[in-house]
């Protein structure tokens, strides 16, 4: 067995601050932003094949070497939030790219009035291959403002919502739970709720929400500058809503939110059914208490060391693909994943593409429970989604939200699925398909519950300041409205609004909804797997790499899904109702 330190090797991008590589990369990233600048003012009477061609060699090399810094940074941030040379370089390199909002802005509006864009993109082969990226320019430019304009905008970004959600990293990293006479981490203290015993899962959330209080007014400060940015943001860029903002951005329609939304609402009280059947199978007769909603049942309560973790995985993807089995084998034994939580690494899990390297990073917080299993699928998932966008060029490898949950969930059932048909006891199933619906609530119930509450901050955010005290009302409120009669209402988070870092992003909002529409998009996906079998799996990848040049509804259109119509979110959602209703057979 493999002896895991349980730290990424970030040695793919650079041996530290000291290194002269990355000396060298700040260097030349510093140079691409004055050949950016020289662009912007040599464009009068430049034909618009030339101001094309460079403007898209230019942007190759700006966008790889930010990528590379920013990411490099952001990695060694992301599991030492305390390390002064990491927050100092992503500063620097913060700085460095605001010089870029001026020209950016100038040569993107100078693309939108080139007449024969079309003509140019089909007939020139270099050109063609950024064909999406540069028809994106053209649609884009209604949303800019001026190029002083933007250049003030990104300046003043850097100490606007990118510093408050730098804070709130660092507070949430930092803050400690007061855990039976210790001090330990948030995240920690929050994997313990899917801890076998009771009494210390009911302890633990106790002990967890009395930690919010100490940095909450900081968290409130984070939040609600962060979402009055945004408004005045929407504003000024002429959307309706920030809600319109983050659906052009997820190059998704309204009328697909729309289904989606309704959908989810239609089976809600089926999800409410799950949550009041578990509540009485650990002996809660009025609804589950929030602080068991992850109380493992059945039989699969032991733990898994990562070797463990890593076979287990190995054997379900081996049977689906062997692409994404060998790349699986490689994150594991080239040290792509930093598992365990320690102080000042940050809670929950993602993944970060390295494009320079076509590998990934993956941050979890394992402590090796079946959940851990399927976050690493998961996160691996997104790892995979990396590898088929890796093949087009550098500016056209972003996914948008919705999508991009699409490889990521799809694992999961694919995990979680295999492991359920391949139980050979009762309470092995039993643990499984809890597991499953454990997952499923978390992307249908409590995204709505998101969703609703980031709907409320908006719509309240212009008329108050909103302190920690409104802020877990509203958060109640649309826990309630979720959740209903499924959760016994005085044990709900009110402070979820302040450990979900979703919430604290200048440049991206409404990153809730994309969580269901991934989990239902992939059970869809995954039933057309079980129909074609191996047939599927070219046409899964295809899709996969058209995500990011395409609409999320022409990507649907591929596997033959119309993403508008309500019945296609109704079949996931009556596969998960069936095994609710197994779930509760079986507790029964």
């Amino acid at each position: 067995m493999k002896d895991y330190k349980g730290q990424w090797d970030l040695g793919i991008l650079y041996d530290g601050f000291g290194d002269e590589k990355l000396t060298a990369d700040v260097n030349a990233l510093a140079d691409g932003i004055r050949e950016l600048g020289l662009l912007a003012g040599s464009l009068e009477g430049m034909p618009g094949k030339d101001l094309l061609h460079r403007y898209t060699d230019i942007g190759e090399r700006v966008t790889e070497l930010s990528t590379k810094l920013f990411g490099y940074a952001n990695l060694v941030y992301s599991t030492n939030t305390s390390d002064t040379e990491a927050a100092a370089l992503m500063g620097h390199l913060q700085a460095m790219l605001s010089e870029t909002a001026a020209p950016n802005t100038a040569i993107r509006h100078a693309v939108s009035r080139i007449g024969n864009v079309d003509e140019l993109l089909e007939n020139d082969p270099l050109l063609r291959e950024y064909a999406f990226s540069i028809r994106q320019i053209v649609d884009d430019s209604r949303y800019l403002l001026s190029d002083r304009e933007e250049k003030v905008f990104s300046v003043m970004s850097i100490s606007g919502a990118s510093a408050w959600s730098d804070l709130h990293s660092t507070l949430l990293s930092s803050v400690t739970v007061d855990y039976r006479g210790e001090q330990i981490p948030l995240s920690a203290a929050r994997n313990l709720a899917y801890d076998g015993d009771p009494a210390v899962r009911k302890e633990a959330y106790e002990a967890e929400l009395g930690c919010y209080p100490k940095v909450d007014q900081a968290g409130a400060f984070a939040l609600n500058s962060i979402k009055l940015q945004v408004l005045n943001e929407c504003r000024l860029r002429g959307f309706a809503s920030p809600l319109e903002q983050a659906l052009y951005r997820s190059r998704m329609s309204r009328a697909t939110l729309d289904a989606l939304i309704g959908a989810m609402n239609e089976y809600m009280p089926k999800f409410r059914e799950y949550l009041k059947a578990k509540g009485r199978a650990l002996g809660h007769e009025n609804g589950l208490p929030w602080y068991d909603m992850f109380a493992p049942m059945g039989s699969l309560d032991r733990k898994y060391s990562v070797d463990e973790a890593k076979e287990y995985l190995l054997g379900i993807f081996g049977e689906f693909d062997g692409e994404l089995h060998d790349m699986v084998k490689r994150a594991f034994e080239e040290n792509w994943i930093d598992f365990f939580p320690r102080r000042g690494k940050v809670g929950g899990a993602f993944d970060a593409p390295v494009p320079s390297a076509k590998q990934s990073r993956i941050l979890t917080n394992y402590d090796g429970a079946f959940g851990d299993i399927v976050t690493l699928a998961h996160e691996l998932g997104h790892a995979f989604h990396d590898q088929q966008v890796f093949g087009h060029s550098i500016l056209q490898q972003g996914y948008t939200m919705p999508v991009a949950e699409t490889a990521s969930t799809f694992n999961e059932v694919l995990v979680v699925s295999t492991a359920i048909g391949r139980a050979k006891t009762k309470e092995e199933k039993l643990a499984l398909i809890e597991s499953q619906l454990q997952d499923a609530c978390q992307i249908i119930t409590d995204i709505y519950s998101r969703y609703l509450f980031e709907t409320a901050v908006f719509e309240n955010r212009d008329n108050e300041f909103m302190y920690p005290d409104r802020l877990c009302g509203l958060m109640h409120k649309a826990q309630l409205d979720s959740y209903g009669d499924g959760i016994t209402e005085d044990t709900l988070h009110p402070y979820m609004w302040l450990c979900k870092g979703h919430y604290y992003s200048g440049g991206l909002s409404f990153y809730n909804f994309p969580y269901a529409f991934g989990g239902l998009f992939a059970r869809g996906l995954y039933a057309i797997y079980q129909k074609q079998g191996q047939a599927f799996v070219p046409l899964y990848k295809s899709l996969l790499r058209a995500t990011s040049t395409s609409s999320v509804e022409d990507t649907a259109k591929m596997a033959g899904i119309d993403l508008t119509d309500r019945a296609f979110w109704r079949e996931g959602l009556q596969s998960l109702a069936d095994e609710i209703d197994e779930f509760i057979s079986l507790v029964n």
